[in-house]
């Protein structure tokens, strides 16, 4: 669940600092004082898109922390340990930062995090349902999700859709070995003879090396020997060597260091001197005997190195590359291998649209099941919620030839009076009735839902009297095992959480800024009196407030 929310310069908000208590929550104030942009900057933390425009007026940045309380067996637990992204404790901590340019970056828990591992990770955290979400009931798409989420079948669809992919791409791939044959026979061709040209070159990284190595050397043979022979001519065999000189030299000091022991240094320097000359003197002989001037190795070397430039150029790359263009041809030598076999494509193909139909045909029973309980449970609730006599239905239509999501659509159908007949709610539904059947789907869709923080935006919108206090009262039954926030303007909902913030617009210099206060018994009197009388409180509406205070702490 949520435990603290930090914000900082977020859009009209300086500074903020809320603890979260369990169980239901109202967050109320006026319209415009600031109530969704809380339930903004949470949405930031959890991975939602980021925009320069929610940087206050004026600032370097934007930042929001989130914290969460994670339960050791939860789906937010594994998945913090999947990505070694865990704890120590319980507290699971989102950071997001957003730069008045646009760039924006995200902690898990301290370390650096992408937007789409904090939108992963805050989809087991939090489920925000926006001011917009009825309107969003009315896509196809979204009623297939609501329905796979309720009935707890979200991984087999992902598996449906891996399988399908797999089988398409094997459908596509026989019917291409079975159009082009005789293009892919000619790109096999092609390709072996590229390949027996790399072979028979043999090409080895450190064989090249050395190779070229070699050719420097023997290229520049008789420069090197004679480099190496004036060496030891000016080391030993000249007429003014080095080496005899040093010697003597050292030996002179050695004898005239009984007369001043200071020589003595110099002296054991030239003769260390001397015997580096001698050694170097022997490694060059060594050196000078050893290398041969050998133009017909040259010529090999020559011949070997313009082989490989030759055939490096003939693919556009360096030397260097050739092992990869073989292990790359190589590869598209395999796949052609398959795809030039329509027989054997066509068996991997059937045996992947078995592996779909089997996994759809799971998928289908899960959402049968989940449809049934789903109709029964929103058509339970649209009788409380003034709606008697209607009738709800997730209808599902088989798909002839199946799709990535398996082999069925879903359909969401409603009758909002007992003598309609069962139509599509995108067609048949009103504002209002939209409203609360949507709000009913959202409710009870949340109640097998895996997070323990739920969000509802205005969600409440359209709706009012009779029907506002059964909606407060069923998100009082839902604050019972989860954590509940609500944004909302109706005195009815608000008087059934368990508790209840104000927030306000307030002038701060030549600035407006969001401000969010806790309100005791007293204060939530007063707040649900004003959202009852509007802009003049009177005692008749702060004696209703209480009145709605009371009802709703004995039910």
């Amino acid at each position: 669940m949520l435990r603290r929310l930090l914000i900082r310069d977020f859009v009209i908000v300086d500074a903020l600092e809320l603890d979260f208590p369990s169980g239901f929550g109202a967050l109320t104030g006026e319209t415009g004082a600031g109530k969704s942009i809380l339930v903004d900057a949470l949405a930031l933390a959890l991975g939602d898109r980021a925009d320069a425009a929610v940087v206050r007026n004026g600032c370097a940045r934007a930042e929001v922390a989130a914290e969460f309380e994670v339960g050791p067996d939860s789906p937010a637990a594994r998945w913090l340990a999947a990505n070694d992204l865990a704890a120590d404790g319980c507290a699971c901590l989102l950071r997001r930062m957003v730069e008045a340019g646009g760039r924006s970056r995200g902690y898990i828990n301290g370390s650096p995090a992408t937007a789409a591992q904090m939108r992963e990770l805050g989809e087991l955290l939090a489920d925000i349902h926006g001011q917009h979400a009825h309107h969003a009931l009315l896509r196809a798409e979204t009623q297939r999700a609501l329905l796979d989420a309720h009935g707890g079948l979200t991984d087999l669809v992902r598996e449906v859709g891996q399988h399908h992919r797999a089988w398409r791409q094997l459908a596509d791939a026989r019917r291409g070995a079975e159009h082009n044959a005789a293009a892919l026979a000619r790109e096999r061709e092609m390709l072996d003879w590229q390949l027996k040209e790399l072979r028979e070159l043999g090409f080895d990284p450190q064989q090249w090396l050395e190779t070229n190595q070699e050719h420097r050397r023997l290229a520049n043979a008789a420069l090197l020997l004679e480099a190496a022979a004036e060496a030891v001519a000016d080391l030993e065999e000249g007429e003014i060597a080095l080496t005899p000189r040093l010697e003597h030299a050292a030996a002179r000091l050695a004898a005239l260091s009984d007369y001043d022991e200071q020589l003595k240094e110099a002296g054991a320097l030239l003769d260390a001197a001397r015997i580096q000359m001698v050694e170097a003197a022997h490694l060059l002989r060594r050196y000078r005997e050893r290398l041969d001037i050998d133009p017909q190795r040259l010529a090999e070397v020559e011949s070997r190195i313009q082989a490989v430039h030759q055939l490096a150029r003939k693919h556009r790359v360096s030397p260097e590359e050739l092992p990869l263009i073989r292990a790359e041809l190589e590869r598209r030598g395999d796949e052609l291998g398959s795809l030039s076999d329509p027989a054997a494509l066509a068996e991997q193909e059937r045996q992947a649209h078995d592996a779909y139909a089997q996994a759809a045909a799971r998928l289908s029973e899960g959402r049968a099941q989940a449809a049934a309980r789903l109709s029964q449970q929103v058509t339970a609730a649209m009788q409380e919620l003034a709606m008697n006599g209607g009738q709800f239905e997730a209808a599902l239509e088989p798909l002839a030839e199946g799709a990535g999501y398996g082999m069925e659509a879903v359909e969401f159908r409603v009758a909002a009076n007992p003598q309609q007949p069962l139509r599509a709610l995108a067609k048949v539904a009103s504002g209002g009735e939209l409203s609360r059947i949507g709000l009913s789907i959202q409710v009870i869709t949340s109640v097998g839902g895996g997070t323990a923080t739920l969000i509802f935006d205005e969600v409440d919108v359209g709706i009012g009297g009779r029907v506002a206090e059964i909606v407060g009262h069923m998100l009082k039954e839902l604050g019972a095992a989860r954590q509940v926030l609500c944004v909302t303007h109706l005195p009815q909902v608000a008087a059934q959480a368990a508790w209840q913030w104000s927030i306000a617009k307030q002038n701060v210099g030549a600035e407006v800024l969001c401000r969010v206060a806790p309100l005791d018994a007293d204060g939530r009197v007063e707040e649900i009196a004003r959202m009852l009388g509007g802009v003049r409180v009177t005692a008749t509406t702060r004696k209703h407030a209480q009145e709605m205070l009371s009802a709703a702490a004995s039910r």
